[in-house]
């Protein structure tokens, strides 16, 4: 059996806020018309925080995700990641960013059909250069700890869905990523192999790791610690969910490995 491990942090980050906003826009041109996607946004996520964005289609919930995850850029306001100021950062630089220190898991998987697991979830490290050895090595172990370590040479069309989003969810997590960033992560799963999913988030935050959702069903929001609701571009409600913290709440500060 597989079992996570607490999320180390390669970079050698420094202390404080994994995101920091403030007053961040973001407007559209819209046949003549400015659309005001995001408005006045200010939001600070720290280290180990599991954050739900909800908020009706329209909301500004996804925009702020695509400038979270250096997709996209702002209108106005500022936006820190782990320190370092994001506007103003190159195409280079901000291709870096997303690959080292953001990790994306997206409702439609996003995997290389003619790909094997293990090669989809190699693909950052090959981004970052690193060499193949490791880079087999390492996308073996990411496998390993999201429980398919005995599907690894398997194409996506050989894998159910929960076991793609699973790739996904290992790919997300072999570059050691400051944060992972997921959209809808179990819309187009059924119900059962959602939960599965979810679980699988829930040990990845008692490893450690930063995780923000973004989502419009309560039920898996309800898995988050936190809850920031978006409305017309606002920041309507950021509430704790009454959500535990697993590290928090054990009396060593740490939370065992999970099995899978």
């Amino acid at each position: 059996m597989s079992h996570l491990h607490v999320i180390e942090d390669s970079d050698g980050a420094p202390a404080g806020p994994v995101i920091r906003v403030e007053h961040l826009g973001r407007e559209y041109a819209l046949g003549g018309e400015t659309v005001h996607a995001l408005r006045d946004v200010s939001l600070t996520i720290d280290p180990n925080e599991y954050v739900a964005i909800m908020g009706p289609s329209g909301s500004g919930k996804s925009t702020l995700m695509n400038l979270l995850g250096c997709l996209d850029t702002p209108t106005s306001g500022l936006y820190w990641l782990r320190g370092q100021l994001v506007p103003g950062m190159t195409d280079k630089e901000l291709a870096r960013a997303r690959n080292r220190q953001i990790g994306f898991v997206f409702q439609t998987f996003n995997l290389l059909a003619r790909s094997s697991a293990l090669r989809n979830v190699e693909l950052p490290l090959m981004y970052a250069g690193v060499p193949s050895v490791e880079r087999r090595q390492r996308a073996a172990e990411a496998l390993e700890n999201v429980g398919l370590g005995d599907r690894i040479h398997h194409r996506p069309n050989e894998l159910s869905g929960g076991q793609r989003q699973r790739v996904a969810i290992a790919r997300a997590l072999v570059n050691r990523p400051a944060l992972i960033l997921a959209d809808e992560p179990t819309g187009n799963l059924d119900s059962r192999t959602g939960a599965d999913v979810m679980n699988l988030f829930d040990e990845l935050h008692a490893s450690g790791q930063t995780l923000i959702v973004v989502t419009h069903d309560p039920d898996i929001a309800a898995h988050a610690a936190r809850r920031v609701v978006f409305h017309d571009g606002e920041i309507v409600a950021d509430e704790p969910t009454g959500r535990l913290n697993p590290r928090l709440a054990s009396p060593s500060g740490h939370a065992p490995a999970l099995p899978v």
